[in-house]
């Protein structure tokens, strides 16, 4: 052994390892510092580091084979040992040595005391004159779980990544005073390389949690990173090998690692309790399976979930998240949403499943997110429809559905200032959520916001790339706008990438609103929408049967009363509501005029109630719609309809100058009614202006704005 080691010396295999780990090292060092100013990809200088570790076997290697002779580089085995000058070059190396390691510390002490101090001196100033909206929104105490990466050999196991991330965004959601972001966000980017720092200040967060899963039959092997966004620093990594039959144990113990490291950074020591709800593995899988196929929102995924949740339900019955899904999927499926099932088939199948759900887990919140979306199709059961939301919010914040149907609860309860703050909340905490961008863009829009709607897209277009949803914004601004022509081209691109989504259907009919398409508008509207087009051209059986099909299935009775008013049957339309109601009040409890009953409709019941002589539900129904008008107004909305109810409550209450300056806004914030009749068909109490030389010029400024944007899309001008 002791010859050996004297050979290792004699071939100067100690000095060329210790030249080459020094010079390794300030490498490295060098590398670190000047590759990330220029944002280079953690990969490159990894890499360069793998290079340097590989190299350190090869240099001995070479030290110990080959020799350096005045005649150049050869084998050891060919010099003679009477010609060997490795002791010259061990003299050399011992220089090179003492000469590395001066830079070293040299390099050592000016990063110390002049790079380091200018780093921080660097930082400060930049974050001192970026003062973006974006970075000014990042919480310290916030994080984002990206999507664990599926490296399993089958590519079919991803929805196993996914719900192990999610379970972990669940446990991490219910922290107080922790930020999350959303699923959705978060979730964007999965499958792509980016920056982690552009991620973070895309979202908004401080810290990233990323990871892997690689499932191999029974086994699993779970690996997860907790990164630093402002540097890349990693504060906390583990490896978790398991058995399937204990994923619940894997999830828990992950959550709660990462919990504790972030307690001890950020949560001032907060108590942290993590338990998922346990299950057999096979269900699970299939329980899985079925929530990543609702999140995609059509009828042959929404079918292929409600499959594996009655495999997942048939393996575990008493698993309760099963049967919530099954229920949300079921509601999803009916006729009026993604599906083909009966709407009364659907609620009453879908009741089943959520009450079983309930039974198993009273606290179950995605089965009471379930049971809000179920009461959201039951007439007059608003109260239980909220309380179900907000239950299944304060369990699980995470729930950017149960949020988001809660938003829309608000509103249609008349609660609209409680619906702004969830829509912008929903946006903070995921703003790449599509039902929730689009209701806080549709707030800026309806308050005449335009700069802040435009901030909207500008702020999601560099995540949402190609995404048709940026072209329904961009249509939905310009209709905003009054650029009917060029918000009708944008969305009809959007209706042929998406021809079945609802939305875009009624954005595409309003857009032949506008322009006076009506027939076209009939074909795709909404119920409203139908009606209205019929309205217009005057297929008065049409829109009859369609509006006494929406007041028996308990949507909306504003048709019926629209169709009475406007043939002047005043005491039909008291006949009809005497039928229903007993009081003014009894009414809005079925109808709010800040939610489904609409301002429009209840100034249509004191028009009646005024020409039947009944004074005393006349200022009943023109209070509440003055308190609803000037709700609206408060909260800065400032949409053309809203003038319009003005217009027509003022006149009723005696003030003509003030209803033609209301009608005149509502033109110039881009009405459009070019029905036969024009403005005074909206309401018989706006007739008294026919004739009227001033509400004749408002009018004439919305056909001629009108027939301009029909001169664009190559149609002939209307008159009304």
């Amino acid at each position: 052994m002791s010859g050996l080691f004297e050979e290792l010396k004699r071939r100067n295999v100690f000095k060329v390892g210790t030249a080459y780990v020094v010079l390794a090292w300030l490498l490295a060092q060098v590398t670190d510092v000047f590759l990330e100013p220029f944002g280079a990809p953690d990969w490159v200088i990894k890499t360069i580091l793998l290079v340097l570790l590989a190299g350190f076997p090869l240099a001995l290697f070479f030290a110990w084979a080959f020799e350096m002779t005045p005649e150049g580089i050869k084998k050891e085995k060919d010099v003679d040992r009477t010609e060997s000058i490795t002791h010259e070059t061990g003299q050399k190396l011992n220089l090179a040595i003492i000469f590395i390691l001066v830079i070293a510390l040299g390099y050592f002490a000016v990063d110390k005391f002049y790079l380091a101090p200018l780093r921080d001196v660097t930082v400060v100033e930049i974050s001192g004159e970026a003062e973006t909206p974006a970075e000014a929104e990042t919480n310290d105490k916030s994080i984002a779980v990206l999507p664990f990466v599926n490296m399993s050999e089958d590519a079919s196991n991803e929805y196993f990544s996914d719900g192990i991330s999610e379970e972990i965004l669940n446990s991490l959601a219910r922290v107080q005073d922790l930020k999350v972001a959303g699923r959705t966000s978060s979730f964007a980017f999965k499958g792509q390389n980016q920056d982690l720092r552009k991620i973070g200040t895309a979202l908004g967060v401080e810290h990233i949690l990323e990871g892997s899963v690689r499932k191999a039959g029974t086994k699993v092997r779970i690996t997860a990173q907790l990164i630093q966004v402002e540097d890349g620093f990693h504060l906390w990594s583990d490896t978790y090998d398991r058995e399937l039959d204990d994923v619940f144990a894997i999830q828990d113990e992950i959550a709660t690692a990462i919990l504790e490291q972030l307690k001890a950074h950020l949560l001032d020591g907060e108590a942290v309790v993590v338990s998922s709800t346990r299950t057999n593995s096979e269900a699970y899988d299939l329980y899985l399976q079925g929530k990543q196929r609702i999140f995609e929102r059509n009828q042959a995924t929404l079918e292929s979930a409600a499959e594996v949740l009655d495999r997942a339900i048939a393996i575990d019955p008493d698993y309760a998240p099963a049967y919530a899904q099954r229920g949300i999927a079921t509601l999803l499926l009916a006729d009026t949403s993604y599906g083909t099932i009966p709407e009364e088939q659907s609620q009453s199948q879908a009741k089943l499943y959520l009450d079983q759900a309930l039974r198993l887990d009273p606290e179950q919140p995605e089965a009471l997110a379930g049971m809000g979306l179920y009461y959201s199709n039951v007439p007059g059961e608003s109260d239980q429809r909220i309380d179900y939301l907000e239950r299944s919010v304060a369990i699980n914040p995470n729930l950017v559905n149960a949020m988001n149907w809660l938003q829309i609860a608000y509103g249609d309860a008349g609660r609209q200032e409680e619906s702004i703050a969830i829509a912008e909340k929903i946006v903070e905490y995921d703003p790449l959520y599509r039902p929730g961008l689009n209701n806080l863009f549709l707030v800026h829009t309806a308050r005449m916001e335009l700069d802040k709607a435009q901030a909207l897209i500008d702020r999601v277009r560099p995540m949402l790339g190609t995404d048709p949803m940026l072209l329904q914004l961009d249509a939905q601004l310009q209709f905003a706008q009054g650029n009917f022509a060029n918000g009708l081209r944008l969305i009809e691109q959007v209706h042929e990438a998406r021809p079945d989504v609802a939305s875009v259907k009624g954005w595409l009919a309003g857009g032949f609103l506008d322009t006076a398409q009506f027939e076209r508008a009939a074909e795709v509207g909404n119920p409203w929408q139908r009606f209205i087009s019929l309205w217009a051209l005057g297929r008065t059986e049409e829109a009859t049967l369609l509006a006494q099909e929406q007041a028996a299935s308990g949507e909306t009775v504003g048709m019926i009363i629209l169709l009475l008013t406007d043939a002047g049957r005043a005491e039909d339309v008291v006949s009809f509501f005497d039928e229903r109601w007993d009081s003014v009040d009894a009414y809005l409890v079925d109808y709010p005029p800040l939610g489904r009953g609409g301002v429009g409709t209840l100034l249509d019941l004191a028009w009646a109630f005024g020409n039947v002589g009944d004074s005393n539900r006349f200022d009943q129904a023109m209070a509440h719609s003055r308190k609803a008008i000037d709700q609206q107004l408060a909260l800065g909305y400032r949409y053309p309809f809203l003038y319009v109810d003005e217009a027509i409550y003022l006149v009723m209450a005696g003030d003509r100058q003030g209803s033609l300056e209301s009608l005149a806004v509502a033109v110039d914030n881009h009405i459009a009614i070019i029905a036969d009749g024009g403005l005074a068909r909206v309401s018989p109490a706006l007739k008294v202006f026919e004739g009227d030389p001033e509400f004749e010029a408002i009018q004439q400024r919305m056909v001629d704005h009108v027939n301009g944007q029909r001169a664009e899309l190559g149609l002939e001008p209307v008159e009304i």
